[in-house]
């Protein structure tokens, strides 16, 4: 494996690559720009490299689904540290190019609902073409395939392309959220203020089947962060769940709520604990739900079950 090689979502000048470079080790990693979310993890599968970084989550668009089927199938990966980006777009276009001579635009499919409205009161007529990332849009602008590219300012250097409109978004701090994902090995180490990623599949569809998973979570007092349903490809009807909840695996509460997901589910894929970008405090638990007070309930168990004294 290339410890020195971190792969993501390129090409250059993407808002990943821009996420990746604010963790410290980058700057001492040779990153990679892959064509694809699958091209940057398969890179991490194969040994390539150390891990990658992807986007998993907008808080406009919701999850990113690529990167949450990639995880779901194929050779496991662990999550291992996450990245919260806030989301601006700036409009790149040819040095010379006026706003009304704007008749095409492309961006990465999940920029188009972040600027639909600046889109509609300004360019109504132009047409939308996705492309693979915004960054390989300002590349197809630099080409002259489009007129316009939605990236973020920082790539118009790279494909010499101008901001003619910068700071462009429908919803005010927005942010997409990147994982690190690697290898399996042991999770990061616990925090206080942690998330924890699984991918849920139920036996069979029957009334209930949701309620559940979520019930067991809920009967000890973790949190949930997500939730979002994905096809497994087996038919209508066949869902699994991509699920984050609050805490850490060693967490008690956590642990125990994972143990019955895999008792009640077909299959549990653990994605890894990991610390919870811009949480800077521990996640306090509910009452009877603390390691402390899951501790002395077993300890309880074992004393009636001695013949000891209940107390």
């Amino acid at each position: 494996m290339s410890a020195s090689r971190y792969t993501y979502l390129g090409p250059e000048g993407t808002f990943t690559e821009a996420a990746l470079r604010t963790l410290p080790e980058a700057a001492t990693r040779v990153l990679v720009p892959m064509v694809s979310v699958p091209a940057a993890l398969d890179a991490v599968r194969s040994g390539e490299a150390a891990a990658a970084l992807v986007p998993i989550e907008n808080s406009v668009e919701g999850g990113v689904t690529a990167t949450l089927d990639e995880l779901a199938t194929g050779a496991p990966l662990m999550i291992y540290r996450e990245v919260l980006l806030r989301i601006a777009f700036a409009l790149l276009v040819r040095p010379g190019t006026k706003l009304s001579d704007i008749k095409t635009v492309t961006g990465h499919p999940v920029a188009q609902p972040q600027v639909r409205k600046w889109l509609a009161e300004n360019l109504p007529d132009a047409q939308w073409e996705s492309s693979a990332s915004n960054a390989d849009g300002a590349r197809l602008v630099q080409e002259g395939r489009y007129d316009a590219a939605f990236a973020g300012e920082f790539a118009a250097a790279t494909y010499g392309l101008e901001p003619l409109v910068k700071d462009i978004h429908d919803a005010k701090n927005a942010q997409t959220r990147f994982v690190l994902a690697g290898r399996p090995a042991r999770p990061a180490t616990r925090t206080g203020a942690d998330r924890t990623s699984v991918v849920v599949w139920i036996r069979d569809d029957h009334p209930g089947a949701l309620l559940e998973v979520l019930q067991e979570f809920a009967a000890r007092g973790v949190n949930l962060l997500r939730i979002e349903s994905r096809p497994t490809g087996e038919g209508m009807g066949r869902y699994c769940f991509s699920v984050d909840c609050e805490g850490h695996i060693t967490d008690r509460r956590v642990g125990e709520a994972l143990m019955g997901l895999k008792r009640v589910s077909q299959k549990v894929r653990f994605l890894g604990s990991y610390p919870r970008a811009g949480a800077s405090e521990a996640t306090p638990s509910r009452p009877g739900t603390s390691d402390a007070e899951f501790l002395a309930a077993a300890e309880w168990l074992a004393r009636c079950a001695d013949g000891g004294a209940d107390q």
